[in-house]
């Protein structure tokens, strides 16, 4: 086991007695949403996972340590705190020898999911290749963080924020499945459509965990990225979306927000002008990706 990382007594002990174990994110809480529908909403998918026969693992980096579990009083700080980083994996050297507070994204909580021997992680929708990325080279280290961690990745598809079409181009590069739960069209996060078919179509947790089983046993390393539709009545149209991302991306140039600043500034935008109804539907879809990714974990510890 890693110095560097210290596992909650219950996790452990799942993990040990091979029981389904889901790792979850500390990025929303930190910055993804105001406190405290932060922390409401980071304890009630930890409810969900429970609910649904997994045990949750948020992960978070504080006193020089890569916390897999964290306690209810540790939620509420990461919540309440200012100052806490926004931790990818360029940051996590320099976060943890200094002792910093650190929200994990998507790449460095599959990173510390895999030192822990999690295999399933869920989260509300992955980082990709940015609008303009052509120019800038904005390109999230999520992707390539799903290319070499055997981590996999339960989201609402892309953020669609982001340039969907490159980011499905680059998971193909990176030779990562992407497999749409239940659709034959890709999601992008707040809406069930984004105008891209899925390169893959499955419809349980079990044939999803199944598959899951073979990439690993073939000695496939990497990750896959299911994406799993926000429920119907909680999308927000894909057409009205756009209006509201093309105006916060406006608002982004105008106030020249760059690097890991972009996403939480443009979805923070988006909250405001769209009256909290994308709030609304970035829980409700953060939920249900709980309760499938919980029951994808169950199926696939039966397999191992």
């Amino acid at each position: 086991m890693n110095s560097f990382v210290q596992i909650h007594t219950e996790v452990k002990e799942a993990l040990a007695g091979g029981k389904a174990v889901v790792a979850l994110e500390s990025t929303i809480i930190s910055h993804g949403m105001p406190y405290p529908k932060n922390v409401e909403t980071a304890l009630a998918v930890e409810r969900v996972v429970r609910e649904n026969g997994a045990v949750p693992a948020t992960i978070a980096i504080m006193h020089g340590k890569c916390h897999v579990g964290l306690s209810a009083e540790q939620v509420e700080y990461f919540g309440k705190a200012t100052g806490v980083w926004k931790v990818s994996l360029r940051d996590m050297p320099y976060v943890i020898s200094q002792q910093l507070y650190g929200a994990t994204t998507v790449a460095a909580t599959m990173r510390i999911a895999d030192m822990a021997g999690i295999k399933l992680f869920v989260t509300g929708g992955i980082g990709g290749v940015h609008r303009g990325a052509e120019a800038s080279m904005d390109i999230s280290a999520d992707l390539t963080e799903m290319e070499q961690t055997s981590v996999a990745v339960v989201s609402a598809g892309v953020k669609s924020i982001l340039d969907i079409g490159l980011t499905l181009e680059y998971l193909e590069t990176m030779g990562i499945p992407v497999v749409t739960i239940g659709q034959d069209e890709f999601p992008s996060f707040y809406s069930r459509k984004s105008g891209f078919i899925s390169p893959l179509r499955l419809d349980t947790p079990e044939a999803i965990a199944s598959m899951l089983h073979t990439k690993w046993q073939l000695g496939l390393n990497g990750s896959v990225l299911i994406a799993n539709p926000v429920p119907a009545a909680e999308e927000i149209a894909a057409a009205e979306m756009e209006e509201h991302i093309q105006l916060a991306l406006a608002a982004a140039a105008e106030r020249n927000v760059r690097g890991k600043e972009v996403t939480p500034f443009l979805l923070q935008y988006i909250a405001q002008h769209t009256k909290g109804e994308s709030l609304d539907a970035n829980i409700a879809l953060i939920k249900h990706n709980a309760a499938t990714g919980a029951a994808i974990a169950v199926a696939f510890a039966k397999l191992i």
